[in-house]
């Protein structure tokens, strides 16, 4: 269960979209936090990948290479 206050701007709009395609609001307000949800954990393991590839955890191959392995060369 989860409780959340909007700003009333937001609750409006969502009340709106609700009323006007028959869904709820919980059916849309969990549809944006899925959604979002992906992109946020994406942009964490990205991050976590730039860090690791800074400080030398993780070695890179040049893009050339890798295109030559997988026969997608030009």
């Amino acid at each position: 269960m989860l409780a959340i206050r909007l700003p009333e701007d937001i609750e409006r709009r969502l009340t709106a979209l609700a009323e006007a395609t028959g869904r709820t609001k919980t059916f849309y307000a969990r549809e944006a936090i899925l959604g979002y949800l992906d992109d946020l954990e994406d942009i964490y393991l990205a991050e976590r990948a730039l860090e690791d590839v800074r400080a030398g955890r993780t070695q890179t191959v040049p893009l050339d290479e890798v295109m030559r392995e997988h026969g997608l060369e030009h």
